[in-house]
């Protein structure tokens, strides 16, 4: 009894490593060239179509501008889109200069998490807007779209591409919380009920690798944006649409 036991736990084993060497080789590199040829196909249509908010201009030399306003005005907010619509492409340099990631409505591991790219908290606000702009991905399994999220360096850009144009965040710290630490995606972040004046993203993701007892929140500020008629950000120039 003990070695049909035994031989049971071997098994178990052997088949965990396998399925775990699938997830992070073989899955995990259809998942990222899906995932950049999903980002490249929304590019193309994109520059086709109309924006959803046309860009207006400040013609007011003496007037203050808003946060991340200025030659464009401030910037457009697109509407909320279908439950699992992809809606934006996210860019981030420090996660590999080939890192492209589409970002779809909702967070459900299964409709969205597990394609390998990023989901938008629903409750939160979208890119551009007041508030909190709050996305999650995996961070082991699933084309570990977040891996690097801890190497993340104060003043990195966050690039946000939509069908409006192209929304340049910057880094500015980490925090860990536990799984239930819902207060990071507030309108002002674990400031519950205070009304926002900045525009903010929060990227979201499990930590430690592996075991994801707590949570890695990474948090940015918008700093400007482009209507997609002023071309991407030089950074990321070689990558959209291609």
């Amino acid at each position: 009894m003990i070695g049909v036991f035994g031989e049971l736990l071997i098994t178990a084993g052997v088949l965990v490593l396998l399925f775990l060497g699938w997830q992070f080789s073989i899955n995990g590199i259809m998942l990222n060239n899906q995932q950049a040829s999903d980002a490249s196909s929304l590019s193309q249509q994109w520059a086709t179509e109309t924006p959803t908010t046309a860009p207006t201009t400040d013609a007011s030399p003496t007037a203050a501008p808003s946060p991340a306003s200025g030659q464009y005005g401030d910037p457009p907010v697109a509407a909320i889109p279908g439950a699992g619509q992809e809606f934006a492409v996210l860019y981030v340099p420090r996660f590999g200069s080939d890192f492209r990631k589409t970002i779809a409505q909702g967070v459900d591991p299964k409709a969205v998490l597990n394609n390998g790219g990023a989901g938008h908290y629903p409750s939160t606000q979208m890119p551009g807007e007041v508030g909190n702009f709050a996305i999650a991905a995996h961070r082991d399994g699933w084309g570990s779209p977040f891996l690097k999220i801890n190497e993340l360096q104060i003043g990195d850009p966050i690039y946000i591409e939509t069908q409006d144009g192209f929304y340049t965040y910057r880094f500015r710290g980490l925090e860990y919380v536990t799984p239930y630490g819902v207060g990071v995606i507030d309108p002002v972040p674990q400031a519950d009920g205070v009304a926002p004046t900045d525009r903010l993203i929060t990227l979201t993701s499990c930590n430690p690798l592996y075991i994801a007892s707590e949570r890695i929140i990474a948090y940015g500020v918008l700093e400007s944006w482009q209507p997609r008629s002023a071309g991407p950000p030089a950074e990321i120039a070689g990558m959209v649409g291609a």
